[in-house]
């Protein structure tokens, strides 16, 4: 207890808690300025806008910048990389939870990789590959692009919920006439929802947040909204800052709401105990 009031004390968790308040009060002022040019009408070298607010922005930013094609798209990608990566997740856990093989530590390594490793070093090689078959440039290419990241956080997240289920339930029911199929649906599926959830939530957020391998393989047809805001800032012409900025308060109030949505079903540091107890 000494030790502690020592070091809560010292001159380095002074340095520490000033560096910390730094860190905030500057995220703060960044995200204020955003949302303060957002709802301006004009703001140039004052603390505020002085000649008043608006909410116009925003509805020229939906129009300018074409935000309803944009978050429909957004929401097919979402809600495919969803479905698919827990139709192969969801199996991939169980067997790395339930069966012990030479070389199991590996291939759950190697599941790992793609979420250890930035996207942008193995994005450009991928989105190489699939300009080749004709894949990259619409929905499909960005679709199989993020089930690279988002199949491996189905595995991360299902494998405890799996290992938590003891396998004397599962013999039970095959002692009474249950084949796999059914098993797995009437048996495991009701006790893994909390998982499931959890994991389609967490993969949501990491598929609307994907700048990287969107940016690569998507089309004019096909860009999330992330990449539109991208785009919006970079194109040529002369456009409206306030319209950018209501544009980048719409992506990041989404981006919030699925945050604490997924924060409600998912504790980070039961992942990172996980991966880390899996890397050992």
């Amino acid at each position: 207890m000494a030790t502690r009031r020592r070091l809560s004390g010292s001159p380095l968790a002074w340095l520490i808690w000033g560096l910390v308040i730094f860190f905030f009060v500057n995220l703060a002022g960044v995200i204020g300025s955003v949302v303060v040019s957002s709802v301006g009408e004009r703001w140039f070298d004052t603390w505020l806008p002085t000649a008043g607010y608006t909410t116009r922005w925003y509805g020229e930013a939906w129009q300018e910048f074409g935000l309803g094609p944009v978050l429909l798209t957004t929401l097919e990608v979402s809600l495919l990389v969803v479905g698919i990566s827990v139709l192969i997740g969801v199996p991939a856990s169980y067997v790395l939870a339930r069966r012990s093989f030479p070389g199991r530590r590996l291939l759950y390594l190697l599941f790992l990789l793609p979420i250890l490793m930035p996207p942008i070093t193995y994005g450009i090689p991928l989105a190489t590959v699939l300009y080749k078959y004709g894949f990259a440039g619409n929905l499909s290419g960005v679709v199989l692009a993020n089930l690279v990241p988002s199949v491996p956080f189905v595995i991360l997240t299902m494998t405890p919920f799996i290992e938590q289920i003891d396998p004397a339930i599962e013999r039970a029911a095959r002692m009474c006439g249950a084949g796999t199929r059914q098993v797995f649906v009437r048996i495991l599926a009701p006790l893994l929802v909390p998982g499931i959830l959890a994991a389609s939530i967490l993969v949501l957020v990491r598929t609307v947040g994907m700048f990287e391998l969107t940016f690569l393989t998507a089309g004019p047809d096909s860009q999330t909204l992330v990449v539109a805001l991208y785009y919006s800032m970079s194109a040529a012409g002369i456009r409206a800052q306030q319209s950018v900025d209501a544009m980048a308060v719409m992506y990041s109030g989404m981006m919030l709401v699925l945050l604490v949505v997924a924060l409600r079903f998912v504790n980070p540091t039961q992942l990172v105990a996980r991966v880390k107890e899996d890397v050992d």
